[in-house]
């Protein structure tokens, strides 16, 4: 994976990515099925993450696989704060930053020890309520971050429309 900021996605292929990515509620259960679901995604790949899942101040999902560390869990809350202060995804930050030469703390005095402009936290959009919380993995590089968590929410929408409404 390219580690390199200029070769992830542009930021309107981050913004649509979002937009693409909205649910139709966020519930207990829902978090639930997506947690689990990242949960074995990740031990199946044998994955050292820390998963979370929030809506609002209200964690609703976590868990720590073997091999993170408590680090993790500090990462993934610094970017879920990004998430919920921009309501764009934390790696959407981190290619604005370096596309436009500014941290966090320069531009919004925002601290590090509370933000981390780093891949790997996604809003959670709710149709007709836009951002309600956020989903967020840590542990890998931060693109690949990104990507599971993106993948997750694509196979959990994709399951959704399979089953058609309820």
């Amino acid at each position: 994976m390219p580690s390199d900021p200029s070769t992830w996605p542009s930021l309107d292929a981050l913004a649509a990515q979002e937009r693409e990515l909205t649910l139709p509620s966020l519930t207990e259960d829902t978090a639930y099925e997506i947690g689990t679901s990242a949960a074995r995604a990740a031990r199946e790949g044998q994955l050292p993450i820390s998963i979370g899942l929030w809506r609002g101040d209200h964690q609703l999902f976590h868990c720590g696989l073997a091999g993170s560390t408590r680090d993790n869990d500090v990462w993934l809350r610094r970017k879920g704060r990004v998430v919920m202060r921009f309501e764009h995804s934390s790696i959407y930050l981190a290619r604005l930053c370096h596309d436009e030469g500014f941290t966090l703390a320069d531009r919004f005095a925002l601290p590090a020890s509370e933000y981390a402009a780093a891949g790997g936290a996604f809003p959670l959009r709710v149709a007709g309520a836009g951002v309600v919380g956020w989903f967020g993995v840590s542990g890998l590089p931060q693109l690949e971050d990104h990507e599971f968590v993106v993948g997750v929410l694509t196979r959990h929408l994709g399951d959704l429309r399979a089953r058609g409404p309820r």
